[in-house]
């Protein structure tokens, strides 16, 4: 027996029908002049408003690098979570492997952003050397093979980031990504 179908399901599945339609017409192959004799170009951004975006890029993605940090891998190891014969061990080191891996590859991601902002740019520069020595460093977490030295590491260069954008004007503060997030 057919049961009736909610008004709310009715109206996303003829949302989605029309937009299909009106989406791929709109992305025409540009063969021809589709009737209408002009094209649209994409228009630039401003100089000052692209500065803006790689500010709030870069401190976005370095937020997610310091949070990461911090939470995964800076307060297990200070609660002795790494040690052997610790409860749950594997699993928190498997985590801050992870977390490391994220951390690592947010931060790259910071120092391209930085590139958008001159003053940004200027800050970070120093600090590629130490986020390119974090390379390995998540495997060594998930292998357990992290010391006191990789974890001061890895707290210097996040104090760094969060420094260079506070004095550039982009003020980094730590956002705790999810654990799905850190698996990719």
């Amino acid at each position: 027996m057919l049961r009736p179908v909610p008004l709310r399901r009715l109206l996303l599945a003829l949302l989605l029908a029309c937009a299909v339609p009106a989406g791929t017409t709109a992305c025409g192959s540009g063969d021809g002049d589709g009737g209408t004799g002009s094209s649209a170009s994409p228009t630039g951004t401003s100089s000052a408003e692209a500065q803006k975006w790689a500010k709030t890029r870069f401190a976005a993605n370095a937020g997610l690098a310091a949070g990461a940090t911090y939470q995964w891998v800076v307060k297990p190891y200070r609660a002795g979570k790494f040690k052997k014969g610790a409860d749950r061990r594997t699993f928190a080191l498997v985590k801050a492997g992870l977390a490391g891996g994220f951390a690592y590859n947010r931060l790259k991601a910071a120092t391209e952003n930085a590139k958008g902002d001159p003053l940004l740019s200027k800050a970070v520069a120093p600090l590629t050397a130490g986020i390119a020595s974090l390379k390995g460093l998540g495997t060594k977490l998930r292998k357990g093979e992290a010391g006191a030295g990789d974890i001061g590491l890895f707290e210097d260069v996040i104090s760094g980031i969060k420094d260079a954008g506070k004095s550039a004007g982009a003020e980094v503060k730590d956002k705790v990504p999810s654990t799905s997030q850190l698996g990719g």
